[in-house]
């Protein structure tokens, strides 16, 4: 039974409330900071640690000022009085902004990183449950040789973990504070100030910034998001095209009740896995606005800020929402070993033609003439139907190189497993 999503957690990260109380956390730290360094009054900083925001206020005040920040202070002023005074000490906006979405960023990521570190365990489960289950692996679309299940699975898994440590390193780019200033310099607030209100935030202090945190961090997030929103889409794919009534061996989870089409009631449609290849481009656009961000005018424009309003905050839900649907689909997905056994020996034994290639040259054959012999054998499978097997024992060019027994021995699907728990000890899987 697929789980219904709750997007409460994820949207409480960014909610307007959570954005100004990570502001008042920002002030509050850096006021902390400007403490132990003796410039803030240890009674005054007890009151300040009572400040709050009043969202109502703050939107009545940014009706007069249109500028979110000095609305802001002044909501938060009212809930101070006289200590109001130390708050954004030194401080310009996007020292309060950009540290507090890097506050934002890294607890979203951890909402990302869970979802994700889920997915893989039930990867990992289910390629160790189907890491023998035979099946045909297709390039082109068209039957190639024989692999497993499980396999394909484990490849998933590795993919996966790579996107683990992209997205690890990504956090690390984004879990970023900034507080030196109106463009950088730390004129109006000393490094110290910065070291110490970043550590209490679990931040670390940029190394250097201008007025703002540089959007190459963000681009890297981002670009990470659309790769792991690819590699979503890419098992996604897999699934609807192994979905296809004529295929089959593969269906996401169909619920009780559950209608496929208003017209046609058979209807068991891939709409989950279809879902996931939608958010999978819109990530992709959203890295592409992101990549824009990065240039801005000498030490900053805004021209970034209306774009990641809306990207940074809807990236982040729908990839938390694509990876739901994932782990519910792999869950609950229904597999046809049966299936797959079927269309395995669809093509009538053509899956074994490279092993004859082998063979063949095995016995001194060029491997032009080689060849030629079996790929002659297999157009008459393709066009007239004919069992490969078959043919190659009736073929004087074989039986004169192969006898039956040894061509008998050729159409061995355990020839093709015999490195399966070999690939699972180097992904320690199992």
């Amino acid at each position: 039974m697929i789980e219904r999503y709750s997007r409460a957690q994820m949207e409480q990260v960014w909610a307007e409330k959570s954005k100004f109380n990570k502001w008042l956390q920002v002030e509050i730290a850096v006021c902390e900071a400007w403490t132990e360094l003796g410039a803030i009054p240890h009674d005054s900083m007890i009151k300040i640690r009572t400040a709050q925001c009043n969202i109502n206020r703050l939107a009545e005040i940014l009706s007069v000022t249109h500028h979110d920040m000095t609305a802001f202070l002044g909501s938060v002023a009212e809930s101070l009085g006289e200590e109001s005074r130390f708050i954004h000490l030194g401080l310009t906006s996007s020292d309060v902004m950009d540290t507090a979405l890097g506050l934002q960023l890294k607890e979203a990521s951890l909402i990302i990183e869970h979802g994700l570190a889920e997915l893989i365990s039930v990867l990992e489960q289910k390629a160790i449950k189907y890491k023998y289950t035979l099946m045909i692996g297709r390039t082109h679309g068209v039957h190639a040789e024989p692999i497993t299940f499980g396999l394909k699975l484990a490849l998933w898994v590795e993919e996966m973990k790579r996107n683990a440590k992209r997205l690890s390193s990504a956090i690390e780019a984004i879990s970023i504070g900034k507080i030196s200033g109106a463009v950088g310099t730390y004129a109006t607030i000393p490094p110290d100030i910065e070291v110490i209100a970043c550590n209490k935030m679990g931040l670390s202090p940029a190394p250097i910034s201008n007025q703002i945190i540089q959007r190459d961090r963000h681009a890297q997030f981002m670009s990470t998001l659309a790769i792991l929103g690819g590699s979503l889409e890419n098992i996604a794919t897999e699934i609807r095209s192994l979905q296809r009534t004529e295929i089959l061996e593969l269906e996401e989870p169909f619920q009780k009740g559950q209608t496929g089409s208003s017209a046609m009631p058979h209807k068991r449609n891939p709409e989950l896995c279809e879902r996931i290849c939608g958010i999978a481009r819109l990530l992709r656009g959203y890295a592409v606005t992101s990549l824009e961000n990065i240039a801005l005018w000498h030490e900053r424009d805004i021209s970034h800020s209306s774009t990641e309003r809306v990207i940074l905050p809807d990236a982040c839900l729908v990839i938390d929402y694509a990876l739901f649907l994932l782990i519910n689909v792999m869950k609950d997905l229904n597999v046809y070993p049966e299936n797959m056994r079927r269309n395995l020996e669809l093509t009538r034994g053509l899956v074994f033609s490279q092993r004859v290639l082998l063979a063949l040259i095995g016995t001194g054959l060029s491997r032009k003439e080689a060849y030629e012999i079996v790929q002659s054998n297999a157009m008459k499978v393709w066009q007239e139907g004919e069992d490969f097997l078959t043919l190659l024992k009736s073929d004087n060019r074989v039986a004169e190189r192969l006898d039956a027994k040894k061509i008998d021995s050729l159409f061995d699907y355990d020839y093709y497993t015999k490195h399966v728990d070999t690939i699972f000890q180097r992904l320690e899987l199992g």
